[in-house]
């Protein structure tokens, strides 16, 4: 709800009232102020009038705004003070602080010059320079070359390189096979009864007889033949064979590729 004010020259809302007089279409000596704040008041002590809080700050700056023109208005030498000289106020201070900001910086370049110029001044140039008769001359990289030898180099240069040839007959690869391992330990196992991994492959050599011996460990594994087992996190692997009594079908396992 918007606050209506009751005057001899106007009545209606206080914002219109203040519209009025910056446009110039209302004097503000025209318009008697004390009335207004009294209304206001009087409305204040009304218990049965519950005004909000932005009503409230809304009017007492609208009134604010209103007794300021008036002051200025009713001041001597102030009858040609327009509204808007306020702000253009503000833009003249904006500008004088751009300035002040302005002069700051060149103050604080002119004051790091100063410091170069005081330690440029603690230094001595070289008064003289390379003797007159002291001539550099570079070295001749072609000294002592002869055409021939340059005619060599560009040929060693132009001629088709080699392709590298890795030679492996220096390596040698062991020969070990899954398809093997699971025959050995199919004829092993039976006979050793519940042993663990390490000291099923304690006396291999390489790495690749024990990696092949795991592979075929996991191939009878999955063919139902041995049980493994490891009792705790990263502990022994533990190996039995499921039942003693039987025998492996070795020819099938001849012929396994895995």
């Amino acid at each position: 709800m918007t606050y209506v004010v009751t005057t001899p020259s106007f009545s209606g809302p206080i914002e219109v009232l203040l519209q009025l007089i910056s446009s110039h279409d209302l004097d503000i000596l025209d318009v008697p102020l004390a009335p207004v704040v009294d209304a206001f008041v009087g409305t204040l002590r009304d218990e049965t009038i519950v005004l909000a809080v932005d009503e409230l700050s809304e009017f007492l700056l609208i009134a604010a705004i209103l007794l300021e023109l008036k002051s200025q208005r009713l001041l001597p030498g102030r009858d040609s003070t327009e509204p808007d000289e306020e702000f253009v106020g503000w833009e003249e201070r904006d500008v004088l602080l751009a300035r002040l900001l302005e002069l700051r910086t060149y103050s604080s370049l002119a004051d790091s010059f100063v410091g170069l110029f005081e330690r440029a001044a603690k230094s001595f140039s070289r008064l003289r320079g390379i003797d007159d008769g002291f001539v550099i001359q570079p070295p001749d990289l072609l000294a002592g070359v002869t055409t021939a030898q340059l005619a060599a180099a560009y040929l060693r240069g132009i001629e088709e390189k080699p392709v590298p040839v890795v030679r492996l007959n220096h390596v040698t690869v062991d020969a070990v096979t899954v398809a093997e391992t699971v025959v050995v330990l199919a004829q092993r196992l039976p006979s050793l009864g519940r042993i663990s991994f390490r000291d099923l492959t304690a006396e291999l050599e390489t790495r690749i007889e024990i990696i092949v011996h795991f592979l075929a460990l996991l191939e009878l594994c999955k063919l139902g033949h041995i049980e493994l087992g490891q009792g705790g996190t990263f502990g022994d692997v533990e190996i039995a064979w499921i039942d003693a009594d039987s025998r492996l079908d070795l020819e099938g396992i001849d012929s396994y590729e895995g």
